[in-house]
């Protein structure tokens, strides 16, 4: 049996890990899996463990290739499934990647309409597959995520850490406004009690006693082993792969209730699971940490108890590669329903669209005659006068 991953590139990034990781595995159990890459490489390819193992063609070279099963690992490579030749076609989704977009991004329409092709549906969590099957009618194959047990390796006792500032963690792009590095990094300025912070990221410019990256698996788990708390303050995730990554190493975590924390994030069992848009709170959470190391020792073995029980990754693969053997069992899902719920999906695009455009249009027509107060204002003797009133204006006017 043969499958082509589809991706749109090797750079580094969780969701990429993922599928290498999984091509290397299936090949464990008689699967020849393949990475093509849906469009050209404008970038040098990030190496990622075993990806040397994998075979890597151009979607030109996957042309030339009949294939069993050709699967999409990003809603941009969806489009690229109809130019194989395959037998059977499907979607590994990782999280419904419309949420990545803000609302009136067009690409969050073309994230979205991905999710009613007439795909079989492979994802990593359970809140997208009971999400999805309620989309559309049809059962999710459920393939968790392993964890690189030697790499990530549990240590054999775990020292109580009564002294010494609480070790945080905080990973993430601070320039993707989903991942709430700004909110961590603020949360963490109000704490009260010692602490030592370090910010995974390749930016430089941020307020942290250390700033390292981007770091290769092993660094990483060398960092989370001698950290106490992942930090993890994001809006939009879909398995959430750090903190898991921490506990397995030792650490426990502080994180907001983001779909794939409740996979296996317990509150005051194995981590704490703090409130949205709240600083303060997380701050003061922090703080507790610091303060009652025997809670803190408490949530650390939990953690731990945690990691031993989540699949390593040669686990995941024997997961898979039973999904994709079932995906080349089932017969190709029907395209009408598809077709139909794809054409329902625009037109209520089209209609919220037009709502805010309309919106927008009488906001414009009722701010006008401020507008052309703003002008007179600028005209001397008026100007120191109306001044007041101006700066009020320029605050509140939309953009």
């Amino acid at each position: 049996m043969n499958v082509a991953f589809l991706v749109n590139d090797l750079q580094l990034s969780g969701g990429v890990g993922v599928v290498v990781e999984h091509a290397r595995q299936v090949g464990r159990h008689g699967i020849d899996a393949t990475l093509v890459l849906a469009r050209e490489r404008d970038d040098p390819d990030w190496r990622f463990r075993g990806l040397g193992d994998v075979e890597v063609l151009s979607l030109g070279e996957a042309r030339t290739r009949s294939w069993d099963v050709a699967i999409a690992t990003w809603w941009e490579t969806t489009s690229a499934l109809l130019e194989l030749d395959a037998a059977r076609r499907a979607y590994f989704v990782q999280s419904l990647e419309d949420r990545f977009y803000r609302p009136d991004d067009p690409q969050r329409l073309g994230a979205a309409l991905t999710h009613d092709l007439p795909l079989q549906v492979i994802t990593e969590a359970r809140w997208i597959a009971e999400t999805l099957e309620e989309l559309r009618d049809q059962r999710v194959l459920l393939v968790r995520n392993g964890i690189s047990k030697d790499v990530f390796a549990a240590p054999a006792e775990l020292p109580v850490r009564l002294h010494g500032p609480l070790r945080i963690v905080v990973e993430g792009n601070p320039h993707v406004w989903f991942k709430g590095v700004g909110e961590a990094l603020a949360s963490v300025r109000q704490m009260r009690e010692p602490h030592h912070l370090t910010v995974v990221t390749a930016a430089r410019d941020l307020d942290a006693d250390e700033i390292v990256g981007p770091l290769s698996h092993e660094e990483m788990a060398a960092l989370y082993a001698r950290s106490d708390v992942v930090l993890k303050l994001s809006r939009v995730e879909g398995m959430f792969g750090p903190p898991l990554e921490g506990m397995h190493c030792g650490a426990t975590c502080v994180v907001t209730a983001v779909t794939g924390a409740e996979e296996y994030v317990e509150h005051g069992r194995n981590g704490l699971v703090v409130d949205w848009d709240d600083p303060r709170g997380t701050s003061r959470a922090l703080d507790l940490l610091a303060r009652d190391r025997a809670l803190l020792h408490s949530l650390r073995l939990g953690a731990l108890a945690t990691a031993r029980s989540w699949p390593s990754w040669e686990q995941a693969g024997t997961m898979m590669a039973a999904a994709l053997r079932e995906v080349a069992r089932r017969p190709a899902p029907d395209a009408g329903p598809a077709f139909a719920a794809a054409l329902s999906d625009v037109r209520a695009a089209i209609e919220a669209q037009a709502l805010v455009v309309s919106q927008r249009d009488r906001l414009r027509y009722r701010v006008a005659p401020l507008e052309r107060l703003d002008r007179v204002v600028e005209r001397r003797p008026l100007r120191w006068l109306l001044a007041p009133l101006r700066r009020v204006w320029r605050r509140v006017r939309p953009s």
